[in-house]
């Protein structure tokens, strides 16, 4: 008996522009290479709202639509070619992965994204960041172990 959709395995990469990140899908694709293969692989990427880009931007008066637009459709390029080298890199190891894009909070969309999906483990990679950088910068890691209801596997990068 086959299971449907809802009843396969998933296991889900949030995935960024950092070094930390691609390890952690490298690490993930190499020691469970096995177990992901018989799964379903999401590579899920969030793109941060920046507000420093908006607030520049409206430091000439108004946003202009047009210059919000093109903010946007410059991350959502980021985005793409992001997941396309991630992709590229699970192919390399025999895997195909599905691919998701958001745009604001990373914290806040890979938790939905892991209730929405029913994620059975979530990879993430750490940044390896002190206690005092994290209390003012948070840390997206911390914030998916404490609320996300799966495990979450978090690789750090050995310096």
């Amino acid at each position: 008996m086959e299971a449907d959709d809802d009843q396969k395995k998933k296991v889900m990469v949030a995935i960024d522009e950092s070094e930390y990140s691609r390890y952690a899908l490298e690490w993930a694709l190499e020691n469970l290479k096995d177990s992901i293969a018989n799964k379903e692989l999401i590579l899920f990427t969030v793109q941060p709202i920046s507000s420093y880009n908006y607030l520049h931007a409206s430091s000439y008066g108004s946003t202009p639509p047009e210059l919000i637009r093109s903010i946007q459709e410059n991350q959502q390029k980021i985005a793409l070619s992001l997941l396309g080298q991630a992709k590229d890199l699970c192919s390399k190891y025999g895997i195909t992965a599905e691919t998701m894009s958001e745009m604001g909070d990373p914290k806040e969309l890979i938790c939905e994204a892991v209730e929405k999906y029913n994620i059975q483990l979530l990879v993430l990679g750490s940044q390896g960041r002190g206690a005092l950088k994290r209390v003012f910068l948070g840390s997206v890691s911390n914030h998916c172990v404490q609320n996300v209801k799966c495990p979450v596997l978090v690789v750090k990068k050995s310096t």
